[in-house]
């Protein structure tokens, strides 16, 4: 069992939330698709299962981040659909600038040399 969850990564807290929100920039989508493209999008990398993601929809929805409506799939099921709204867009310019501050300076400490050589 160990082997299977090997590879995967945890997300650091908050960035499900920039994840789902570049998802949602992408266009409407119900919850399984958004788990299915940050999964595909991140080479298999990163898995979102239903108790993490579900409750981030709820937590993105009550932000007005995101808006959800009911609609019926192609194949006949009722699907909540997600998408973005213009705070949540406002909300995803912010996270993702924070981000790659964030990565800016993770990659600082880890490799010291390359940065004071710029």
């Amino acid at each position: 069992m160990e082997e299977r969850y090997k590879n995967r990564m945890e997300l650091l807290q908050g960035t499900l939330d920039l994840l789902i929100l570049q998802t949602l920039m992408w266009g409407p989508q119900h919850g399984y698709g958004i788990s299915q493209a940050i999964r595909a999008n991140s080479g298999d990398l990163l898995t979102v299962d239903a108790g993490s993601l579900y409750p981030a929809l709820h937590r993105l929805e009550r932000q007005k981040w995101i808006d959800a409506k009911w609609k019926v799939s192609n194949n006949k099921q009722d699907v909540k659909v997600y998408r973005l709204t213009a705070a949540g867009r406002k909300k995803l310019t912010r996270e993702r600038t924070r981000w790659e501050q964030i990565t800016d300076a993770i990659a600082g400490v880890l490799n010291p040399a390359a940065k004071r050589g710029s």
